[in-house]
């Protein structure tokens, strides 16, 4: 009698625990790799084809990993990957957080003639100035002044004419903005893309959940207050058209952005009184001190970053100036001096503030980004001295613990930094 051959072992099945933390490796280890081939590739004018193609292949995992990881949202996975990546490699961590800010904000979708389009969530973010504080049971009741609005985003020329462009009908608080992640931003697409497209009312169930409410107002009734909040809209555009190619042409593409630019500036002072009935402070009861900054018109995540810069930039002024009227001192009477420091495992920026001799009037810090272009946080920290008042800045190299600052040397605009 034949003995039975015995039945391949059956391999056990991957768990999703399994799945997701190959997917993590394969995620971080794609960012080091394409961070370190492009660094290369600055090197070496000729990668050659097979070193090329085989890059080419990796970039294509790359993203299909990370539209993956969106559609079956799995943040967990994605911005674990960051983390890990941020930890292994600074610059990777850079081009991996790109890429999912880029596919999470913006997605081409083939329509079904085959037309390619785009549709890509954008923010302006702004600085409400009120008396009292935003009351949120007044904001967004003013239909009238939402649809002209929205419309004014096509006819103020940030937006293509042929373009669909929708806004939320909401005023968003930074916890609100802060609180989307990657694979909810994505959800938010899908939504938006279906209410744009079909005629019927489409329910919008991503979109109604980024809706999480306002803390609190910490003002009372007589408070000046200034208060940050978002604009958060969606637009719809053919892949190819022409209003948004920017030029091959270095100076060509310099005078595209700077006509944007001017038409921004245009728009804002268009879109302002609308934007404060929008709020609930554009009548003729409401104090006639309110107003409204805006800032630029960005991607989700661009703009989400420039608001909380302009935030944290205005909050530390803030605690700068409260120093200044505390200890009865001029701005013109101190010396400001700044550079980086360390504050747990996050790099932060500090100001200080003292008199001619040494006396602390008032210090402060504010959060840089993971990979902080110090060039610029030093750029944009001297401006905000100068408009207080203060006319003496120097740089840090560092600080002692006790906040004292070591290696003064007078800042001037413009230099590079020699950050550790």
């Amino acid at each position: 009698m034949p003995i039975p051959e015995k039945s391949p072992a059956k391999k056990p099945r991957e768990s999703e625990e399994d799945k997701d933390e190959a997917t993590t490796l394969a995620l971080c280890e794609l960012a080091v790799t394409l961070a370190r081939e492009a660094t290369d590739d600055a090197v070496s004018a000729d990668p050659g084809r097979d070193a090329a193609a085989a890059m080419g292949e990796q970039a294509a995992t790359f993203r299909k990993l990370i539209k993956r990881s969106l559609h079956q949202k799995k943040d967990e996975v994605l911005y674990d990957a960051l983390a890990r990546t941020q930890a292994l490699d600074a610059r990777a961590g850079l081009m991996l957080k790109e890429a999912l800010e880029e596919a999470a904000e913006a997605t081409v979708i083939e329509r079904a003639e085959g037309k390619r389009v785009e549709i890509n969530a954008f923010v302006v973010p702004l600085f409400l100035h009120t008396t009292g504080g935003l009351d949120a049971a007044r904001c967004f009741q003013d239909q009238p002044a939402f649809e002209a609005l929205t419309k004014s985003f096509q006819d103020g020329l940030l937006e293509s004419p042929e373009a669909k462009v929708v806004l939320v009908n909401h005023g968003y608080h930074l916890n609100e903005i802060d609180g989307i992640t990657f694979s909810h931003l994505h959800e938010m697409l899908r939504d938006a893309f279906v209410a744009m497209t079909d005629k019927r009312v489409a329910a919008t169930p991503a979109i109604d959940r980024s809706f999480g409410g306002w803390p609190d107002s910490p003002f009372a009734v007589g408070d000046r207050a200034i208060e940050l909040r978002f604009l958060l809209g969606f637009s719809l555009k053919a892949i190819d058209d022409p209003f948004y190619l920017v030029p091959d042409d270095e100076a060509a593409a310099d005078a595209y952005f700077q006509a944007r630019e001017a038409r921004f500036q245009q728009w804002t002072a268009a879109a302002a009184p609308l934007v404060k009935r929008c709020f609930g402070i554009g009548d003729a009861t409401d104090d006639a001190d309110s107003d409204v900054h805006f800032l630029y018109q960005d991607l989700f995540h661009g703009g989400k970053e420039q608001g909380i810069a302009e935030y944290f930039m205005l909050q530390m002024l803030s605690e700068l100036n409260h120093g200044l009227q505390r200890h009865g001192v001029a701005p013109t009477a101190v010396r400001a001096a700044f550079g980086p420091v360390t504050i747990g495992e996050e790099a932060q920026l500090r100001v200080r503030l003292d008199t001619a001799d040494g006396k602390l009037v008032a210090e402060a810090t504010k959060p840089v980004p993971a990979l902080p272009d110090w060039e610029t946080e030093y750029a944009d920290a001297h401006d905000a001295l100068r408009m207080i008042g203060v006319q003496t800045v120097l740089r840090a190299q560092r600080f002692e613990q006790d906040g004292t600052p070591l290696g003064l040397t007078a800042y001037h605009a413009g230099t590079v930094p020699d950050v550790a």
